[in-house]
């Protein structure tokens, strides 16, 4: 099968690889979608922290934000999930820890990362492998395009959840990038008032054309009492401002990673009575993003703003828009397409 490897920083190719086999625990994905994801960039440059500590290394193949239908199942797997279209858990726990046995397989010490830690083998390639136990089942009606966006959602919610929001109350976001976006979109179907905080003028003006009145930079935000922020950027100085902005008694969540250490004053924390809340992982919000796109509650398709094959991928990665590509952030991925040169005879 083809899959797009990864083979140092800014190096990558579009292989032959072997089809995978689903081993006993395992199902085999036939994959529709996956989205390009930050963390992939992060690989793609080099700067992505895993690196340097050992928990991934070149080649590697990514893609950990998808959607597929089930081929084949392993040993030991019920057979009934051939044919249902899921997306998966990306954290992959090792079963038998403390932590895993505590539901917190997404920070167990020795956990998988599809995609991303470990060697795991991720989901841009038309097939891929993952345990039984991290499926979760796309309800009828639930498109490739927004099961792709289970992932991200996930860590959305969480945030949302993690701002402990009661309706009315006052919610900052700051990035307007897919997970800002997905978090202004839960935030919102709770019935908070959400306002976002960015610098791109046209991540500003998308913002807007999704209905959120309140879409600011730094210079034009107001002076007004935010119950909770939400830190969804990758810029090192924001962690910092978003203690400065939340309400005293609020809540803060950390959710975006920057390149390089942020600094956080803990007195500024203490002193207002502040929570602090970090979200890793999407992993126990899955399920609830799901019920939330599938009442239509929430709607991420709008985030998608092109669609390519695994040869367009590497473009996406060194930050090439596809041409045509909408005003959304996220570009997903079908590994199906084949360029026009390649396709096989008769199609």
């Amino acid at each position: 099968m083809r899959a797009f490897v990864l083979t140092g920083p800014r190096e990558f190719e579009v292989q032959e690889v072997e089809t995978p086999t689903a081993a006993p625990g395992q199902v085999v994905v036939d994959v529709e979608r996956v989205g390009v994801c930050g963390t992939d960039v992060e690989f793609f440059t080099g700067e992505m922290q895993y690196l340097t500590e050992g928990h991934a290394r070149f080649p590697m193949r990514l893609g950990h934000e998808w959607s597929g239908t089930v081929a084949s199942v392993g040993a030991g797997v019920d057979e009934s999930w051939v044919g249902h279209r899921v997306t998966g858990d990306t954290m992959l726990g090792c079963g038998v820890c403390r932590r895993c046995r505590g539901g917190h397989q997404h920070v167990c010490q020795d956990r998988f990362e599809v995609g991303i830690r470990g060697g795991y083998a991720g989901a841009l390639a038309e097939q891929v492998a993952v345990p039984a136990t991290s499926l979760h089942a796309l309800p009828e009606g639930l498109d490739p395009v927004a099961g792709a966006l289970v992932e991200p959602g996930g860590n959305a919610l969480r945030c949302v959840l993690g701002a402990q929001l009661e309706p009315g109350e006052r919610l900052l976001v700051l990035g307007p990038g897919t997970i800002g976006l997905l978090v202004a979109l839960f935030a919102r179907a709770r019935g908070a008032e959400v306002h976002l905080m960015g610098r791109s003028a046209g991540s500003l003006e998308f913002a807007r054309s999704l209905g959120f009145e309140g879409v600011w930079t730094d210079d034009t935000l107001p002076d007004l009492p935010f119950d909770a922020v939400v830190d969804a950027s990758n810029a090192p100085s924001l962690p910092a401002r978003a203690i400065e902005l939340v309400e005293p008694a609020g809540r803060v969540v950390y959710v975006g990673l920057a390149g390089s250490p942020s600094l956080v004053d803990t007195r500024a924390l203490a002193l207002a009575d502040v929570t602090a809340v970090g979200v890793l992982s999407a992993s126990p919000g899955l399920a609830g993003t799901i019920e939330h796109y599938a009442c239509g509650a929430v709607d991420p398709r709008p985030l998608v703003s092109a669609t390519v094959g695994l040869d367009g991928v590497g473009a996406v990665l060194a930050g090439v828009r596809p041409t045509g590509a909408g005003p959304g952030p996220k570009v997903h991925v079908d590994p199906r397409r084949w360029p026009p040169s390649l396709l096989p005879q008769g199609h």
